[in-house]
């Protein structure tokens, strides 16, 4: 995740606060509005890091054939990340 705890925290508190200031969602308290959405940003924003780690995987299955053929790791990387990207449909 690229964002720290902290941050992720308080933007959490700000969405929620905006949301009940607007009558958009009712919450009896804050701070439970605010873990809910802190915690499905945090989800969210992990996806891109466990993605990220099963590429390092497939990666390292494959190095010493990439080694062999002379292809770059990080161009290999960025296709494989690509590739998963797009059989999954996901958002990054």
């Amino acid at each position: 995740m690229k964002l720290h705890r902290s941050l992720v925290d308080h933007i959490a508190r700000r969405i929620s606060r905006g949301l009940v200031e607007e009558g958009a969602i009712v919450a009896e308290g804050r701070s439970a509005a605010a873990a809910a959405i802190g915690s499905a940003f945090s989800e969210d924003l992990m996806v891109e890091d466990r993605l990220n780690e099963e590429v390092r995987e497939i990666m390292r299955t494959y190095q010493d054939e990439m080694t062999r053929q002379g292809i770059q790791y990080h161009e290999m990387f960025k296709k494989v990340k690509q590739e998963l990207v797009r059989k999954r449909k996901l958002i990054l």
